[in-house]
């Protein structure tokens, strides 16, 4: 072997280290070979291998998760948990039924009350009141977030307003038709032009006639013989070709014969139509001039189907002074005298519908004294219905003092059975008596348009229990008024009642959480959940106004009871907690002494120890400046 292929040696003369193999350098000791060992291993040959190790065992670990987390949950789970898990318990608020929980450390979300325990599934949820169709709870927070405004139901000023379409026209009752009243021809025109202004008795028209000539002649004949009835019979009929006494006596004091009849303007008014020209002949009846005066005019408007219900029923036209008294007020702008508005009374309603336009129309007179309201303008008229003239709301209220009746009657006799019926229906008469004097007074209980919510099927109506909570009121509503101010709103035929506070603004929002949170919107027909809810997180920025909610519910007692409960101010059975604040305070009676406490879930623990509670009743009622009877 030469010497190229020798080994290599180092300078020491010893043999160079065997880097190839799977085996340690044989001049190294034991710690050398370990180190050797742990590079090759470890640090160099095999970081592939454990990079795909890692991830193998990062795969197994969330394979085996649930199983993982479970024995975890046993391991760490505090005695006398398993039968919390496992038995048929359960822990809910009793102010917000949608709060349930497993354990009865946790307390509620929105009021921070303690939880209480029941049956599992076990529904103590109330019913809801005929009419209410769902209930919601916001919290504080919510309702800045949705900007909830309330409104209280009053009786207010209404007005069916009906906005149309008209035109203005002449009144038939003021023009008058000029004809000849013998036959002859037409000698001088003195009013040649169509829409000259004349007066009453001006001269239109020079006529001669012959007939007339004989006639005039006839009469001065009459009058030299001394002949009274030909006389007589003369005179007549020149009365009928209009030739006035007046004109007759001149006649027989001169002697002279007239050949040529005088026709004069009936009325005050410009000429509508001119008929005839100078030197035409016309027969007896024949038309010369059409009159018409424009110092009153008529406005025509056109009124649809869907509103004939609102209008009146008028048979024969109204006289003015009949309608200053019972008439429909009206009034009409015209784009060509922007600014004006021109107001009267509804005189008339045609009894007979449009074909073509399906419409009906009615009209109201007004006076002209300038004539700036030309036949023919287009008007925009609006019809101003008080709600007295609207059949359907006299009718709404018979129907519900009728239904109010009969369910006293039922009532009374139920009570009362040694004597049914009597006083029964007095309450309810009085009521519809004080709802009809003041419908004749065009007041009704209404409320905004913004208030009302529209599902097709029926409409809504969010009203405010309390600070907070809102129930869906199914109502029944008129046709779409208008109140003071102009603003929009809808009388209330039922449902509603007044003083009963309802949601203006942000009623669609209150809707859209009663859709979207089901739990939410029917807490009281049993609806039930699990699991922690952040829904109803109060923020501190908008804290509950405490005061405002235990006033409004308070409020809901009886005077005495009310009176009672501010007096005890306190629940004796939870401790700090404000009756009022909660819902309405459930009253027991406790040795013939009323207790009042914050919520159902304290009844079993106020009746367990009844010494006790009264005590603690008469100690809440001395710190409250009142010992209390």
């Amino acid at each position: 072997m030469s010497d190229n292929h020798a080994p290599r040696r180092h300078d020491n003369d010893e043999p160079a280290p065997d880097e190839g193999g799977l085996r340690a350098p044989a001049h190294l000791g034991p710690w050398g070979k370990a180190w050797w060992w742990f590079d090759f291993v470890i640090l160099v040959k095999l970081a592939r291998l454990r990079f795909i190790g890692l991830l193998l065992i990062i795969g197994l670990i969330i394979l085996k998760w649930d199983l993982i987390t479970a024995y975890y949950d046993r391991w760490t789970r505090p005695a006398g948990h398993d039968h919390a898990a496992t038995s048929d318990i359960e822990y809910y608020c009793p102010m917000h039924p949608t709060v349930i929980r497993d354990n009865p450390k946790e307390k509620c979300p929105i009021c921070f009350m303690p939880l209480s325990k029941r049956k599992r599934g076990e529904s103590t949820e109330e019913a809801l009141p005929p009419g209410v169709v769902n209930r919601v709870q916001l919290s504080p927070y919510r309702v800045v977030l949705a900007g909830v405004q309330t409104w209280k139901v009053d009786y207010l000023p209404l007005t069916k307003e009906i906005t149309t379409v008209g035109f203005v026209d002449f009144n038939e009752g003021e023009m008058k038709h000029v004809a000849a009243s013998v036959k002859g021809r037409i000698d001088t025109l003195f009013v040649k032009e169509t829409g000259q202004m004349v007066h009453e008795n001006d001269k239109l028209a020079s006529l001669y006639s012959p007939d007339l000539v004989v006639t005039v002649e006839n009469l001065l004949e009459a009058k030299k013989s001394g002949s009274i009835e030909l006389q007589r019979s003369a005179e007549h009929r020149l009365k009928l070709w209009g030739i006035s006494k007046d004109q007759t006596d001149e006649i027989l004091k001169t002697g002279k014969a007239n050949s040529h009849l005088i026709i004069r303007t009936p009325i005050e008014g410009h000429v509508l139509k001119k008929y005839v020209k100078e030197g035409q002949y016309v027969d007896e009846g024949s038309p010369l001039y059409d009159v018409v005066d424009l110092s009153t005019v008529w406005i025509q408007a056109q009124v649809y189907e869907e509103d004939m219900a609102f209008l009146p029923s008028y048979h024969n036209p109204l006289k003015k002074k009949e309608a200053i008294k019972v008439g429909v007020p009206i009034s009409a702008t015209t784009r060509a005298l922007p600014g004006r508005t021109f107001e009267g009374k509804l005189t008339f309603i045609f009894p007979h519908v449009d074909q073509d336009t399906r419409t009906v129309i009615v009209r109201y007179e007004l006076n002209n004294p300038d004539h700036v309201l030309r036949p023919g303008t287009t008007a925009t008229v609006t019809l101003k219905i008080p709600p007295k003239q609207v059949d359907m709301f006299s009718k709404a209220v018979n129907e519900d003092w009728a239904w109010n009746a009969a369910a006293d009657t039922s009532v009374r006799s139920l009570l009362s059975p040694f004597a049914p019926g009597q006083g029964a229906g007095f309450g309810p008469l009085v009521n519809a008596a004080g709802r009809h004097a003041l419908l004749q007074q065009g007041l009704m209980m209404a409320v905004p348009e913004t208030a009302v919510i529209d599902t097709g099927n029926l409409r809504l109506v969010y009203r405010e229990v309390m600070p907070g909570e809102y129930e869906g009121v199914k109502v029944d509503l008129g046709p779409r008024m208008v109140g003071p101010n102009d603003v929009t709103y809808y009388p209330v035929l039922r449902g509603l009642n007044g003083g009963d506070k309802i949601v203006t603004t942000g009623s669609f929002l209150i809707d859209a959480e009663t859709r979207l949170n089901p739990a939410a919107g029917s807490i009281y027909f049993g609806g039930s959940g699990g699991g922690k809810s952040g829904t109803s997180t109060v923020r501190p920025s908008t804290p509950d106004d405490e005061e405002a909610k235990v006033k409004a519910t308070l409020a809901k007692l009886p005077a005495e009871d009310r009176s009672l409960a501010e007096v005890q101010r306190s629940c004796p059975v939870l401790k700090d907690s404000r009756l009022g604040s909660m819902g309405v305070p459930d009253k027991i009676l406790i040795e013939g002494q009323p207790v009042f406490l914050c919520c159902r879930s304290c009844i079993k623990g106020a009746q367990a120890n009844p010494k006790d509670t009264l005590a603690k009743v008469t100690q809440l009622k001395k710190a409250n400046g009142s010992a209390g009877k």
